[in-house]
C-alpha cells in the first residue's frame, strides 16, 4: 500500500514551473496515492495524476474550476476550511483514516484516506496555492471492520444466539461494506428437498415469501440450482437467464437484476441452504465479492449446524424429560389403581387419571353378562361430566367390536354411535381395549377436542394405561371374590345368631384379621342336646385358610355329633383329638385348643361341666363385678393321645358370666407394644362394675376396653372371638 510523504515539503512556484509539473508527474503519474495542485484562495484545480481523477470522476473533477465546485460535498465535511487554513497560515496538515463521502452514480461512496496538504510557495516566499497527496485506506478500513465485526458474530455463534438474529446481521454486515448488494440466506429442510427463509433483512417481504419453501433442483433461480449442483451460480442478468424463468416477475418487482448464489454446505458435505447476493443492476460479482461469499458461507454453515446441534440437543432433553414425566404418569397410575380393591372404584380411578393428564373427556365401559355398561366417566368441567353420564351406551359399535378384536381405535372422528359429541366439541376419540391375560374386560374412550388433539404419545400412555388398569380391576374383581368366599366360608362355619338357653343371655363377637381375604381359624357354637340340656364351645384352629376350615368343620361337627351320643365332655374332648390324630396328612396337620361344656337349664340356675384343652382360661364373672379365672387343666388336641383332661363344675347363679376370648384378643397390642393380656379382660370387666347385666353389656364392657387399649394402632394378623353366657 502506497502511504503519504511523512517529510513536509515546500513546493515553490518559479519560472521552470512546467518541468517543476513533469518532475511531479514523473514521481505520482503511475502511483495510487491521490495528487493534485492547487492554486489560489478558491483552490482551483491547476493539475492533478490519474489516481485523482479515477477517484473522483473524470466529468465532475475538470482543471480550472475551484474544487469546491467541482466538490461540493468537500465543504459540508470540513475539508474546504482545513485547505483554507492551510493556505490562510502556511502550516501544513496532516489527516489519517479521515472519512470521505464521495458522490457517485450510484449515490454517496464512503472512503477512507491519509492526507497531507502542503502550502506552495514563490520565490520570494509568498503562498501561491496548496499541494494535497492522498492515499486511500479504505480497503483496510473496511478489513479492520469486517474482521471485529465477523469476530461479533462468531461469539454470538459461540453464544448460541438465535440463528435468525445470527444470519440477519451476517447479512447486514456485508450490506454495509458493499452498499450496492442485498444479501439472503435461504435453509434447507432436514430432507434437503427445499429451501426456507432464513435471512433477506433488505429484501422486501413479498418477495422473501415468494421464495420461501422452493424447490431444490436445476433450472430454479439461483438459489435452487445452486443447492443442487453443490457449487456457485452466477446469474449476471434475470431478466434474460432461464433458470429465472418463474421468479422473473417478483425479482423485477422488488428491483433485483443479477444473483450470485452458493450452496452452503457442512462438515459432512450436507447441504444447510444457500447465501445469495443480489444487485440492482446486470452485473457479475468482483473478486472481493467472491471473497466474501466465500467467507461468510462458511461462517454460516457453523451458525447453521451449531444451530442444530442446538436443536437436536433441546430436542433429545424434551423426549428425554417427556418420557421420564411419562414413566412418572404411568409408576404413578400403577401405584393409585393398585390401591383400589374395589372394581367400580378402580374403573373410576382410571377415568380421573385420564383426564387431564391424557384427554380432556374419558369414560369407561365394560362388559357385563353380554352387554355393555358405561362404568366411569371423567371431564374437565362437571357440566361436561354430566352430559357423558348422561349418555348411556345401548350397543355402543366402537366398544361392542372389542371383545372380538382387541386391539386399539384412533380416529379423528367422534365415535360413531348417537351421543352429545357436537355439545361437547369432540372431533376426535381413541378406544383401547380393557385386556387382561388374553380376556376383554371393556374398553377406555378418551375423546379429542381441537384444543387438545390427540397423538401417539398419548394414544402409547392410554395403552400402557389401560393395561395396567385391566390388570389391577382383574386384581380388584378376584379380591372381592376371595373376601366374599371367605366370607361365606366363615358364615358357615360361624353361627350367624346364636340361640338363648332359658334363664340366659348369649352373646359372641369374631374379628377377621387383616383384609378378611382368609378363612380364621378362630370359631364358637352353642347348641341344645335335650330339653334342658345346652352345650357350648370356643376354640382355635392352628393356621388360616382352607386348611383352618376343614378343621374347624371337622370339630364342629365331631362335637355335634359325639355330644348327641350323650358323651360327657371328656369323652367328647377325646373323640376330637382322635378325629384330628386319624386326619390324612395330605389335608394338613395342626393341633387345636378347645373350650368345651354342658349346661343344665332346669331349676332354676345355670350349671354344668366343662374342659380345657390348651386354650385360654375361662372366665367367672360374678354378679358384684369381680372375676375368678378358672383353673382348668388339659393339653392342646390334635398333638398326642394323652390328653390330661379334667373336667370342671361351674354353677352361674342370677347376674352371673361365663366369658370365653381367644388369643387374638389378649394378644392385641397397644402403641407401645405391650399385651391386652388376660389381665386386660379382666380390668375391662372390673371396670364395667355390676352394671353388665346380660351378655352383650358384658362384651361390650371387653370390646370397648380392647379399643381404648390398641387406639387404632393395633395391626393384628390374627382373629379375634369371644362368647359370653350370663344367667338371667
Amino acid at each position: 500500500m502506497v502511504t503519504a510523504p511523512q517529510k513536509s515539503l515546500k513546493w515553490r512556484a518559479s519560472a521552470d514551473g512546467p518541468g517543476r509539473w513533469e518532475d511531479l508527474t514523473s514521481v505520482f503519474g503511475r502511483s495510487t496515492a491521490l495528487f493534485c495542485m492547487l492554486t489560489g484562495p478558491d483552490h482551483v484545480l491547476e493539475a492533478a495524476n490519474p489516481a485523482f481523477f479515477e477517484t473522483v470522476g473524470s466529468d465532475r473533477a475538470r482543471t480550472g474550476v475551484p474544487i469546491a465546485e467541482a466538490m461540493p460535498e468537500l465543504a459540508e465535511q470540513g475539508l474546504i476550511a482545513l485547505m483554507d487554513d492551510v493556505y490562510r497560515t502556511g502550516r501544513a496538515s496532516t489527516t489519517t483514516d479521515a472519512r470521505v463521502m464521495l458522490a457517485g452514480d450510484d449515490g454517496p461512496r464512503e472512503a477512507f484516506f491519509d492526507f497531507i496538504y502542503e502550502p506552495r510557495l514563490e520565490d520570494a516566499g509568498e503562498i501561491v496555492g496548496i499541494t494535497a497527496v492522498g492515499v486511500e485506506t479504505t480497503q483496510g478500513k473496511y478489513a479492520q471492520r469486517l474482521a471485529a465485526e465477523h469476530h461479533a458474530l462468531l461469539e454470538q455463534i459461540a453464544r448460541d444466539r438465535p440463528l435468525e438474529q445470527i444470519l440477519e446481521g451476517m447479512a447486514l454486515i456485508l450490506e454495509e461494506q458493499s452498499p450496492n448488494l442485498i444479501v439472503s440466506v435461504l435453509l434447507a429442510d432436514p430432507d434437503g428437498r427445499h429451501l426456507r427463509h432464513g435471512a433477506g433483512p433488505s429484501l422486501p417481504n413479498f418477495y422473501n415469501e415468494a421464495i420461501d419453501g422452493i424447490s431444490v433442483g436445476e433450472g430454479v433461480g439461483s438459489c435452487g440450482t445452486a443447492a443442487h449442483r453443490r457449487e456457485p451460480v452466477i446469474v449476471t442478468d434475470i431478466r434474460t437467464d432461464p433458470r429465472w424463468r418463474d421468479f422473473r416477475d417478483v425479482a423485477e418487482k422488488a428491483g433485483l437484476a443479477a444473483c450470485w448464489s452458493t450452496p452452503i454446505l457442512g462438515v459432512d458435505g450436507g447441504l444447510l441452504g444457500t447465501f445469495a447476493m443480489y444487485h440492482r443492476r446486470p452485473c457479475g460479482p468482483q473478486d472481493v465479492d467472491l471473497a466474501l461469499s466465500a467467507a461468510f458461507t462458511r461462517t454460516a454453515a457453523l451458525a447453521i449446524e451449531r444451530h442444530r446441534v442446538q436443536q437436536a440437543r433441546v430436542a433429545a432433553e424434551a423426549k428425554e424429560r417427556a418420557a421420564r414425566e411419562d414413566l412418572a404418569f404411568i409408576l404413578e397410575a400403577s401405584t393409585e389403581l393398585a390401591r383400589d380393591l374395589d372394581v367400580d372404584e378402580a374403573l373410576h380411578h382410571l377415568a380421573r387419571l385420564a383426564v387431564p393428564a391424557l384427554a380432556p373427556m374419558c369414560m369407561v365401559d365394560v362388559m357385563c353378562t353380554g352387554r355393555i355398561r358405561r362404568a366411569a366417566t371423567a371431564a374437565r368441567t362437571k357440566i361436561q361430566e354430566d352430559l357423558l353420564a348422561a349418555w348411556c351406551p345401548v350397543e355402543e359399535k366402537a366398544v361392542a367390536r372389542l371383545p372380538v378384536c382387541g386391539t386399539t381405535e384412533v380416529s379423528r372422528r367422534p365415535p360413531p354411535v348417537p351421543g352429545p359429541w357436537h355439545r361437547l366439541g369432540v372431533t376426535g376419540h381413541v378406544c383401547v381395549p380393557l385386556v387382561d391375560r388374553g380376556r376383554v374386560l371393556g374398553a377406555l374412550t378418551l375423546l379429542a377436542t381441537a384444543e387438545r388433539p390427540l397423538d401417539g404419545r398419548i394414544v402409547a400412555l392410554a395403552e400402557e394405561l389401560a393395561r395396567r388398569a385391566a390388570a389391577s380391576a382383574t386384581n380388584a374383581y378376584q379380591y372381592t371374590q376371595r373376601v366374599r368366599l371367605a366370607r361365606d366360608l366363615q358364615a358357615g362355619l360361624l353361627l350367624p345368631d346364636l340361640p338363648e338357653p332359658p334363664g340366659a343371655t348369649v352373646a359372641s363377637f369374631y374379628e377377621p384379621a387383616g383384609e378378611g381375604l382368609e378363612i380364621g381359624g378362630d370359631f364358637y357354637d352353642l347348641f341344645r342336646l335335650d330339653d334342658d340340656c345346652w352345650a357350648f364351645m370356643i376354640g382355635d384352629v392352628c393356621g388360616r385358610g382352607a386348611v383352618a376350615a376343614t378343621m374347624t368343620g371337622l370339630v364342629r361337627h365331631t362335637v355335634r355329633a359325639v355330644a348327641r351320643l350323650g358323651c360327657d365332655p371328656v369323652a367328647v374332648a377325646d373323640a376330637v383329638n382322635v378325629a384330628l390324630l386319624e386326619r390324612a396328612a395330605q389335608h394338613g396337620v395342626g393341633f387345636v385348643t378347645l373350650v368345651y361344656g354342658e349346661l343344665d337349664t332346669s331349676g332354676g340356675r345355670l350349671g354344668g361341666k366343662l374342659i380345657r384343652a390348651g386354650h385360654l382360661s375361662p372366665l367367672h364373672r360374678r354378679a358384684d363385678g369381680t372375676v375368678d379365672p378358672l383353673d382348668v387343666p388339659g393339653m392342646l388336641l390334635g398333638v398326642g393321645s394323652d390328653l390330661h383332661i379334667e373336667p370342671y363344675e361351674i354353677t352361674l347363679g342370677p347376674g352371673e358370666s361365663l366369658v370365653m376370648v381367644t388369643d387374638g384378643i389378649t394378644e392385641a397390642r397397644s402403641a407401645a407394644g405391650t399385651f391386652f393380656g388376660e389381665e386386660g379382660v379382666i380390668e375391662a370387666l372390673i371396670a364395667r362394675g355390676s352394671g353388665a347385666r346380660t351378655a352383650q353389656d358384658v362384651l361390650d364392657a371387653i370390646t370397648g376396653g380392647l379399643c381404648g387399649f390398641t387406639a387404632g394402632c393395633d395391626d393384628s394378623d390374627d382373629d379375634r372371638a369371644a362368647l359370653v353366657i350370663t344367667a338371667t
